[in-house]
């Protein structure tokens, strides 16, 4: 699975550890009591994940790690498909095989975390499809399932978008209200600029410009990274990327769509960003059945 530009891969674990550390609680609890009721302890049986949805398939990697803090003896035996791979209805993405106590303790958790990333590299793939031959990237948000992100951002990779900041903590991004609370858009960059001089830290910043004036006033600031252009229509995107003319990255964000995500790419942005990517998705629909 790629990396984050965010985090490095210690922290990306861990992120995983934890979730799947709350997976298990949540669902297991003190122990999976149907299973315990009916299936002998040292019965051993075979799973498929069979998809049942066209799509692009997500989390196999992490369905691995599922698998073994469930039960270290879980083995998949045959993997058809990689994450990233598109998929049709009928197909088999692998073959796992272990107790069956455990491989029954593990389905739900591995269909919930496959379905959802699938679901999520599913959408991005297609807002993706849209910016082919164009410079413009697509990058997801903060708007992902509580608990959840550090997956929904490793599935917009698989589909192919790119990742924004993790969280809080790893950009300066200057928004309307860090704006109008620090005093304007002068205030708010200098202020930004004199915290990372002062803690030491090399984050880059990105400023949220409402109109062409803030654009306008950020430049004549300077020493930012990434301009924002919020909630701005076609043509006034244009001008503003007219007027930064390279001399920054420029992200577009705002209620932008499938239908109008080009028109605004080819205005020459470098990103654009969209929430609906993680947060108004449709899960894909996959199964893990008994191979007799």
């Amino acid at each position: 699975m790629r990396n984050f530009q965010c985090t490095n891969k210690m922290k990306y674990q861990e992120f995983i550890d934890d979730l799947i550390s709350l997976l298990i609680k949540e669902d297991i609890g003190d122990g999976d009591h149907s299973s315990l009721a009916t299936i002998p302890f040292d019965a051993c049986g075979k799973m498929n994940l069979l998809v049942k949805q066209d799509g692009i398939i997500a989390g196999i990697e992490t369905a691995k790690q599922i698998f073994k803090r469930i039960d270290k003896d879980i083995e998949i035996v045959e993997q058809l498909l990689h994450d990233g791979d598109k998929i049709k209805s009928g197909d088999i993405a692998f073959f796992v095989e272990g107790k069956i106590r455990s491989l029954l303790q593990s389905e739900r958790l591995v269909l919930n975390v496959m379905q959802h990333m699938s679901g999520i590299a599913t959408q991005t793939s297609i807002y993706v499809k849209q910016l082919e031959g164009l410079k413009t990237k697509i990058l997801d948000t903060r708007k992902t399932t509580p608990g959840m992100r550090i997956l929904d951002k490793a599935a917009v990779k698989i589909g192919g978008g790119e990742n924004h900041r993790m969280g809080l903590f790893d950009m300066i991004m200057l928004k309307d209200n860090h704006i109008d609370f620090a005093g304007g858009i002068e205030n708010a960059i200098i202020k930004a600029q004199n915290y990372l001089k002062n803690t030491n830290r090399s984050l880059k910043i990105e400023v949220e410009a409402r109109s062409i004036d803030d654009v306008k006033k950020i430049m004549q600031t300077g020493g930012i990274d990434i301009i924002m252009l919020d909630n701005f229509d076609v043509e006034t995107t244009r001008q503003a990327v007219k007027l930064i003319d390279g001399k920054y990255k420029t992200e577009s964000s705002g209620g932008i769509t499938v239908a109008s995500l080009r028109n605004y790419a080819e205005c020459g942005v470098d990103f654009i960003s969209a929430g609906a990517i993680t947060h108004q998705i449709k899960s894909l629909d996959l199964s893990l059945k008994a191979v007799k």
